[in-house]
């Protein structure tokens, strides 16, 4: 007989088990189950009576739509190998699926329980009850679309809308619904609403995926989830701060309805009007009771005939100053005009003199005073013109000398009639 060595002889053992059981599946109770740092999953398969270990390498978990947790029941898919060092032989898990559970159903608990306790469904923000910009995310070429356009140009029309076209079912989806609501949030929009039509669980888990539920709770920006019919839930409906029914539910939610605004406003008019009907009301009662207080007054009467008397002297001392006035100025008119004539003889008397002289002088000596004009108008032109200055002044000096005795006798009447 041969002699094997350990490693031989466990050599041997994992061809024959590996050829053997190539592909195996198994079900029973998952224990002792640790994620490593690696990303491996190890654990430990049981039922009553056996255990068996198994192994669930990184490419493998990632693929996973729920998470193997510790007393789970599930079913294995994969292939029987030996651990030489050890010589221990585990079941090398390709795929798992949960035992009495659908895999995406067992998934989605998983994930809401997860965040549950995170805290991201009690991200609460207020939606706007009139806003002025909202971002839509979703498919342009569905029909969810062209119904919410609908329902928001029938009840408001005053608000513009920024549609980001989205990938909402496939492979990629959950990246674009992320990314798109990075955008959204950087737009400066009063609300965001998430929307797709109905589906199936499958058909809809993109909107369960964590990278989308993170996206909306890290928004700042209020976000409405509106996903599939009133039925259908999924986890951004819990993480966003309001959740519609469906699409078209979310436009109702979101915006106000303009004949609701329109009677309200008719209603607070109506109100208005009233609330001023009755406030004059009541303050001219008011008023009407302190004048009857007021009329019962001994002091009221005579407050009234001291008006009365005020107002008369008032009139009556008006009418003597425009009177007076009218006379004094009659008064002045004539001596105005005298003094203007005599102003006037005065100039053209002076003029005519000078003019006089000019020709006496020239019809005397026309030669010398041709070519010495300028010196001989040079030499007599002063006294000529002081003599017609002070002849001009002299009767100015005359006329200011009456305007004054006239503006005396004025005075002394003014003091008389204020004396009478």
């Amino acid at each position: 007989m041969q002699v094997l060595s350990v490693s031989a002889l466990n050599l041997q053992i994992k061809s024959l088990l590996e050829a053997t059981f190539l592909q195996v599946s198994v079900c029973g109770e998952v224990s002792n189950c640790t994620y490593h740092s690696s990303g491996h999953l190890y654990f430990t398969l049981k039922d009553k009576d056996s255990n068996l270990k198994c192994v669930m390498f990184r490419g493998n978990v990632s693929k996973l739509k729920f998470k193997i947790t510790e007393g789970s029941s599930v079913i294995l898919f994969g292939a029987i190998s030996l651990y030489t060092p050890r010589g221990e032989y585990q079941l090398n898990c390709i795929s798992a699926t949960p035992s009495g559970i659908g895999e995406l159903t067992l998934a989605y608990q998983q994930l809401k329980e997860e965040y549950e306790k995170k805290g991201y469904f009690k991200k609460q923000q207020l939606i706007p009850k009139f806003p002025k910009k909202v971002a839509l995310l979703t498919s342009k070429s569905g029909a969810v679309l062209h119904d919410m356009l609908r329902v928001a140009q029938k009840r408001w029309e005053l608000t513009e809308f920024f549609l980001l076209d989205t990938l909402v079912q496939g492979e990629g989806a959950k990246e674009e619904i992320a990314r798109n609501l990075k955008y959204a949030d950087s737009l400066g929009v009063d609300c965001v609403v998430l929307a797709r039509g109905g589906g199936s669980l499958e058909d809809l888990w993109a909107f369960n995926e964590p990278l989308v539920v993170e996206a909306i709770f890290n928004m700042k920006t209020p976000v409405i989830s509106a996903i599939g019919h009133e039925p259908d839930v999924v986890l951004s409906d819990f993480v966003a701060d309001l959740r519609a029914p469906t699409p078209s539910a979310a436009m109702e939610l979101l915006l106000p309805d303009k004949n609701e605004c329109l009677m309200g406003l008719d209603f607070l008019q109506r109100n208005l009007e009233e609330r001023i009907k009755h406030t004059l009301e009541s303050k001219l009662r008011t008023l009407n009771t302190l004048i009857m207080l007021l009329e019962k007054n001994p002091f009221f009467h005579k407050i009234e005939n001291l008006y009365h008397q005020f107002h008369y002297l008032s009139l009556s001392l008006q009418q003597k100053l425009e009177s007076k006035l009218k006379k004094y100025e009659y008064a002045l008119k004539p001596l105005e005009m005298n003094l203007m004539q005599k102003l006037e003889e005065t100039f053209y008397k002076n003029q005519n003199h000078l003019e006089s002289l000019r020709l006496s002088l020239e019809s005397k000596n026309p030669k010398n005073y041709q070519r010495k004009g300028y010196v001989f108008a040079h030499i007599h032109q002063k006294p000529i013109q002081n003599l017609l200055d002070l002849k001009f002044h002299s009767n100015i000096t005359l006329e200011d000398s009456r305007a004054r005795v006239l503006a005396q006798v004025l005075e002394i009447h003014s003091l008389e009639d204020k004396n009478s």
